[in-house]
């Protein structure tokens, strides 16, 4: 199993969300006004009148065959618009309870 923790500007909650539905990936935790800056040019994401715009997450624990289309639909969504932005990072999972 791997966890994919997808980072988004919150511009796309809504089709982060029907990608989702469209996997069939029916778990997830989403976290609401995430701040932060992306590694290649991002603009700051701070939620302050100088940098308005905020950030959303959602994490989702998928099975190990469902990671590589989860990952080319959500590089489909960011080559839409790469002023938005979203990204996405993938970490193994030993154990669930």
């Amino acid at each position: 199993m791997k966890a994919v923790f997808i980072v988004f500007n919150q511009a796309n909650t809504e089709r982060v969300e029907y990608l989702l539905d469209q996997l069939s990936i029916r778990g997830f935790t989403f976290f609401e006004d995430v701040q932060g800056r992306g590694t290649n040019g991002g603009e700051p994401r701070r939620g302050t009148h100088t940098w308005p715009e905020m950030n959303s997450a959602v994490i989702t624990v998928v099975q190990d065959d469902q990671v590589h289309d989860l990952l080319q639909t959500i590089k489909k969504l960011d080559n839409r618009n790469k002023e938005v932005g979203v990204r996405a990072f993938v970490w193994n999972i030993e154990q669930t309870v």
